[in-house]
């Protein structure tokens, strides 16, 4: 009698990313400050029962629609640290968690995300945006694209509104409305190295929209914004 097979083993892939990184200060900021750049990335989930969920290949892009988490992280703002904004309440850090849902070809890509924030600010935000993807070798993915930001009312009241309590001659008071936020661009690399190491880098370019840039806070500073990031990536795998 032939013995059943063994149900096959639970196997998780993800990739981590470290690196450093160039942002704002703030948003609206004129400056930018240097700091750790870090990133997550659900690859493949396979289960006993034989449902899988992504591609068992991290360097793979998906293929068709699919649907996983989003994630951002918020520094928190000090207003001691920044004399321009003398008087205005501190800003604890934030949270987003939410989903995403993409569709993917093997030159083109669309991609649009809802979060809710915790922490520094409870409101509702969302970003769409798209990629021309570009592979010049097997082991090189360039990927170019615009973006759209969009926050609710509590979120553009946090990081954009002066209250009657802050205001000052410099910063009056301002009460901004929700919508689309910012639009930009951003610039993207990936080198793949060997099966589990790889670089990653991207430059992006914002500019900040309606009531976000009539805000005292960005008059005073910059309504685009820059940013860059570079780290290293590294699969894991588990189980299996």
């Amino acid at each position: 009698m032939v013995a059943a097979p063994a149900p096959a083993k639970p196997k998780l892939m993800f990739t981590l990313r470290g690196g450093v990184a160039s942002n704002p200060e703030y948003f609206g900021s004129d400056e930018n400050a240097i700091g750790a750049d870090l990133g997550f990335s659900f690859n493949y989930l396979s289960l006993r029962n034989g449902r899988t969920f992504g591609n068992p290949d991290p360097w793979a892009d998906s293929m068709g629609l699919t649907f996983g988490g989003s994630f951002r992280f918020i520094e928190e703002r000090k207003t001691d640290d920044f004399n321009e904004l003398a008087g205005l309440n501190d800003i604890d850090a934030a949270a987003e968690l939410g989903v995403s849902m993409r569709y993917g070809t093997e030159h083109f890509a669309a991609f649009g995300e809802v979060r809710r924030g915790f922490g520094g600010h409870e409101g509702w935000v969302g970003e769409v945006g798209a990629d021309a993807i570009l592979r010049p070798t097997d082991r090189l993915r360039l990927s170019m694209g615009p973006r759209l930001f969009f926050g609710d009312d509590a979120y553009s009241d946090t990081y954009f509104g002066i209250t009657a309590a802050e205001s000052s001659a410099a910063l009056p008071a301002y009460d901004p409305d929700g919508g689309m936020v910012s639009a930009g661009v951003e610039f993207g690399a990936r080198y793949q190295i060997n099966d589990v190491w790889g670089l990653e880098g991207a430059v992006t370019w914002e500019k900040f929209t309606d009531d976000a840039a009539d805000s005292p806070i960005v008059q005073q500073g910059s309504d685009e914004q820059w940013g860059v990031r570079f780290g290293v990536t590294r699969v894991f795998s588990i189980g299996g």
